[in-house]
């Protein structure tokens, strides 16, 4: 088994202006390409923000943002994953593309929608999840609030997930909670999980960064701070793979009494 090269763009995503946002992500995926990242993650509803009044508007211009995803990861070997609006009807989903190598290996949409924000009011939910075979192996995806319901992340464990991948835009003052929520996906798992959160005063929100990728064992082996910038990490298959076989969870998992 190899390993994979991944990184977290973390950024300040400015609400509502789609052109500065994907200016800033066509250079830092270019960035973390020179770094020898096959795997690039992005914060959640990275083109626009939750510009709430003008969503349906913004979602349009996703399809055109998803062809030059599929570019770009083609031109720089990547597997991007990172989420943006998407229209359906009044409404639109919350909806990760994910690009690999040129080709979209998988859609996602965001099952757990943030009532407490009014998620729920602007967005659709999603009914699937994804677990998607890429050219660097299986990746699953959640995004953000998903991040607290552990049996998604459990389904695509046992489905053979090796990383899952998480865009967030999670708000101060709940940092701790996602430091630890991540690295128990990683640990409950015995896989990687990569996840990017958006940094800095978004709208009337302020986010903390802390961007992570987290090894199957719990270990954090990059973590952004609170501003803008990139953290790139390996994420050795092998390894999860001895891990896995030194303390075998899922051959002693008993599914049928819970």
């Amino acid at each position: 088994m190899g390993s994979i090269q991944a990184a977290a763009i973390q950024f300040n995503v400015k609400q509502g202006d789609v052109d500065a946002n994907l200016a800033h992500v066509r250079v830092a995926l270019k960035r973390v390409a020179e770094q020898g990242a096959n795997l690039a993650v992005l914060p959640e509803m990275w083109s626009s923000g939750f510009a709430y009044k003008t969503l349906n508007e913004l979602a349009l211009r996703t399809a055109g943002i998803v062809e030059e995803l599929l570019a770009l990861s083609r031109e720089l070997r990547l597997v991007i994953v990172g989420s943006m609006p998407e229209p359906n009807g009044d409404k639109v989903f919350n909806t990760i593309f994910l690009a690999d190598n040129g080709t979209l290996a998988g859609v996602y949409r965001k099952i757990h929608l943030f009532s407490l924000l009014g998620e729920d009011r602007a967005f659709s939910g999603g009914d699937r999840r994804l677990l998607a075979e890429t050219s660097i192996g299986r990746i699953g995806v959640i995004i953000c609030y998903d991040l607290r319901f552990p049996e998604l992340s459990r389904r695509l464990a046992v489905e053979g997930a090796q990383v899952i991948c998480i865009p967030a835009q999670w708000p101060k003052p709940r940092e701790e909670h996602w430091r630890t929520l991540i690295r128990a996906r990683a640990i409950e798992n015995q896989l990687f999980v990569v996840a990017c959160n958006a940094c800095g005063p978004i709208g009337k929100l302020d986010f903390f960064g802390m961007s992570m990728i987290v090894d199957p064992k719990g270990s954090v082996l990059a973590e952004a701070g609170e501003g803008e910038g990139e953290v790139v990490a390996q994420l050795d298959m092998q390894a999860m793979a001895d891990w896995r076989a030194q303390i075998p969870c899922f051959n002693d998992r008993r599914p049928e009494l819970y």
